[in-house]
């Protein structure tokens, strides 16, 4: 299965009610042939002193668990 901006928004809408939760939000910016996606970190994830630990143990484990093409997750 290739890695497609949609099947990567639909797993960003999986994971978006947490970030409202506290605040914030997260955009998906770009996706790459290489399985990088890019993301922008909005609302309070932006500036957050936890907002990589979110990335990393967030957003980018349910990325990679819902699409094992996902190499890594980048914030832009």
């Amino acid at each position: 299965m290739a890695l497609s901006k949609e099947s990567v928004q639909e797993a960003l809408n999986m994971i978006r009610p947490a970030l409202q939760a506290d605040g914030g939000d997260v955009e998906l910016v770009d996706v790459t042939e290489d399985g990088v996606v890019k993301v922008a970190l909005q609302g309070a994830c932006r500036g957050c002193p936890m907002s990589q630990l979110t990335l990393a143990n967030g957003v980018e484990r349910v990325l990679k668990e819902q699409i094992p093409e996902v190499a890594r997750v980048e914030p832009v």
